[in-house]
Formats: C-alpha cells, structure tokens, sequence
C-alpha cells in the first residue's frame, strides 16, 4: 500500500435540515506531509467528535483503487482525491486483506488498523444523493480508520510496511458486511469481541446480539 494524496479540510458549513451543520468531509490535496496525531491529523477539521476523531478513529483511509468505480456513478461530481473524506488516498488498500488490528509503519508513523467508515447524512449530502449511501454499505469497501500507535509525518508516497499481524482478526470487509447485516454470524462476533483494536463501546453492542 502507498500514500497517493494526503488531504485536509477547513470547516464548511452546510444547511441539513434547515440548520446550519458544520462538516470537515470536503478534504483536498494538500501536496505536503502532514502530521498523524493521537487524535487527529494535525490541521484537519473534525467537526463531530462523536463519529470522528478521537483515539480509534485518529486518521481515515480510502483506496485509490476504487475512485473509478465511483466517477463512473456520479460522473457530474467534481473530483479529487480526498472525494471521501479521507486524510489519506492509499493505492493498493483492500479491504478483503485488511485485518483488524493490524499494525504497520508509514512514514514515521506507526497505525492499527482499527474499523471501517460507517457512511453519515454528511456523506449522502456531499454526493447529492441519499441513494450513495445504501451504494456505499452494498460496495463493500468502506476505506479503514486507524488507531496511531507512534505519532509521526506521512507524505505522498510512503509505503504501509506490516509491523504485525493480528492473530484470528478479522477483515475490514468482513466486520464491515457483519454491521450491516440483518442476520449477525455469531462465530464471527466472538472473533472480534476480545479485539482491543476495536472500541469497547462497539463490541458491547456486538456482544448483546449473543446475550
């Protein structure tokens, strides 16, 4: 995996059911390093820190991979990278081979992978569409947060090195599909509640669909 675009956003507000909302979803290039945080990527807005932000969702990851697949569904959009609020565009991210707890270097850095974008209102605002949303859960590959480890500077074209890999995780894909899913896989909740990859507060609502 290798760093194509690193991107920030300034705070915009938008008009979401006749109130003002303040978003930091319209990320762009930044063409320079910028700095991985505990909690956040240093010059970033993230305006609710209720779903972004914080110690497991400190940076978000989208795979360059499938910005084509997306231009071709909304081709009248104006794109770059950062399109879906990324902090950084990674080519050769994939989500089926991503595992939950993973450990890598990038830059100076060091990141866990910790759980996938769950798609919001703002998201469905951006695209103009509430139906990208119900696009983006059925796609499947829903980018990666990390949890930073070793703060440190990333830029264009640093490569993710696996430090160390999690024993018996489970894949983005996987934990993504199983948030969604109406029937839950029992055996695939008792993988993931002992992983301290996660929040607790995320397994504790896995853990009531075997209570």
């Amino acid at each position: 995996m290798k760093i194509t675009s690193t991107n920030t956003a300034k705070p915009t507000t938008i008009i979401w059911n006749g109130k003002e909302v303040t978003t930091g979803i319209y990320k762009t290039p930044t063409n320079q390093p910028i700095f991985l945080g505990k909690e956040d990527v240093k010059g970033d807005e993230v305006s609710d820190r209720n779903v972004h932000g914080g110690e497991f969702k400190a940076c978000y990851l989208f795979s360059e991979d499938y910005y084509p697949y997306w231009k071709n569904l909304y081709p009248h959009l104006d794109w770059n990278y950062g399109m879906f609020g990324e902090n950084l565009t990674v080519s050769g991210l994939d989500e089926m081979t991503l595992t939950i707890g993973s450990i890598y270097k990038v830059g100076n850095a060091l990141v866990q992978i910790t759980q996938p974008r769950e798609p919001c209102f703002k998201f469905a605002y951006k695209f103009g569409s509430q139906e990208v949303l119900k696009q983006f859960i059925d796609h499947g590959r829903p980018g990666t947060y990390v949890r930073v480890l070793r703060e440190g500077v990333v830029k264009t074209g640093d490569t993710f090195e696996l430090v160390e890999q999690a024993p018996k995780s489970v894949t983005i894909y996987e934990f993504f599909k199983l948030l969604f899913a109406k029937e839950k896989d029992k055996k695939l909740i008792e993988r993931v509640l002992q992983n301290e990859a996660l929040p607790l507060k995320k397994r504790l609502k896995l853990q009531a669909y075997l209570d």
